[in-house]
């Protein structure tokens, strides 16, 4: 009978402690997290995001916060595959393009929300110079050279060294004369999601060899919703008095003008589309706006970070403010979008259905030397910073 006892004893106490344990395990579940786990990602298969690429393993990573908000990215090309944030209704939409699979990303060649390197943007002819030693490129655009090349940034897998719920750490070693560009290339980013509703990107890098270097963000934004159709009632303000033209290969002239009087003008917001149709060689151009717009100096966040731009989506509410300490942001309204591309929702993304805010050194900085460089010798770092903050009217 003791023995029967002892057993039982023996039981009631094992199940205790597994309960306590199994307990406390989702409590910290649940005051990590503070929200439901991923309710929005797992919209999506992440098998359909599991592979093996070039004998690195890739999978899909969600960031959430407090208020609900959620990304979701791979590590392929550090890209942002879905992004949630609420409206004014406090409902919660996608605001970034993108696909259900990753085949779909490899499949063809595409930028949707990765990063860009080894040079974001456009350098002439694919070519620079360094110290008298030419380097050439590959020509993936017109002639010229665009994104870091035919395999860039944006087509590889990149290493996660750290992931937790607010935060993921990617980093990579571009070898030597990668897609052209000399030094063995250190790289580091790191995304953060604050409770402030912020999504911020800082990069970090250190070369063994002088070289080019200017990385940046390729999110392709609608406000209203991935795939709900153009952006051109976007609210757009721009802090930037003066912009570079371009070339017809899109290449900037060497100037900077001013934008008033010009429709470049955004210093007060109007929405996108509001001068699209006027008679101007630069939106002729660039069959909208794909240029890079010269950032003022001043109003600065609490960080130090440059107001750069903001944009309103009216129906919705949503807000998105954009702060970097680079000196220029490329602004991009979708204009090779041609609706044969379809999106995680099933739905075309649609000519002028998104825009891109993409903070930069100016495009072909290495050949212009009135432009800030963006030249990276051994012993130096690189950082820049870009910080994308959501909001709504009225909050």
């Amino acid at each position: 009978m003791k023995i029967i006892k002892l057993i039982f004893l023996c039981l009631l106490l094992s199940f205790f402690v597994t309960s306590c344990k199994q307990n406390k395990k989702e409590k910290i579940v649940e005051t990590a997290k503070g929200i439901p786990t991923s309710k929005f990602s797992k919209t999506m298969d992440d098998t359909n995001f599991e592979a093996i690429i070039d004998g690195d393993s890739v999978q899909l990573y969600t960031l959430v916060n407090k208020n609900g908000m959620e990304v979701t990215l791979t590590n392929y090309g550090q890209r942002i595959i879905s992004l949630y944030v609420p409206d004014k209704d406090g409902n919660f939409e996608d605001v970034v393009l993108g696909f259900p699979k990753l085949d779909d990303y490899t499949a063809t060649k595409n930028y949707y929300g990765s990063t860009i390197g080894r040079y974001g943007n456009r350098i002439a002819k694919g070519r620079f110079s360094i110290d008298g030693k030419v380097y050439e490129l590959a020509t993936n655009n017109n002639g010229n050279h665009l994104h870091g090349g035919d395999k860039g940034f944006e087509s590889v897998v990149w290493n996660v060294d750290k992931v937790t719920e607010s935060e993921i750490l990617f980093s990579r070693t571009s070898p030597d004369m990668e897609e052209g560009y000399p030094g063995n290339l250190q790289v580091k980013v790191m995304y953060t999601l604050t409770d402030e509703n912020e999504l911020k990107i800082s990069y970090q890098a250190k070369t063994d060899k002088s070289t080019h270097v200017n990385l940046t963000h390729h999110s392709f934004f609608n406000l209203n919703g991935e795939g709900s159709g153009t952006v051109n009632n976007h609210i757009l303000m721009l802090n930037a008095d003066g912009f570079t033209p371009v070339d017809s290969g899109l290449i900037p002239t060497g100037k900077i003008e001013k934008v008033a009087g010009t429709p470049f003008d955004f210093t007060k917001p109007k929405p996108i589309g509001a001068d699209l149709e006027v008679d101007y060689e630069q939106l002729t151009l660039g069959k909208g706006y794909d240029h890079n717009f010269v950032l003022n100096e001043t109003p600065k966040n609490s960080e130090g970070l440059v107001l750069a731009a903001k944009v309103i989506e009216p129906e919705s509410g949503r807000i998105l403010e954009v702060y970097t300490d680079e000196p220029g942001v490329q602004f991009y309204g979708g204009n090779f979008l041609t609706g044969t591309d379809i999106g995680k929702s099933g739905k075309p993304y649609a000519f002028r259905g998104s825009f891109c805010l993409e903070t930069q050194h100016f495009p072909d900085s290495p050949n212009q030397s009135d432009f800030p460089s963006t030249r990276l010798n051994p012993g130096d770092t690189y950082t820049s910073n870009c910080t994308y903050k959501f909001g709504v009217e009225g909050k």
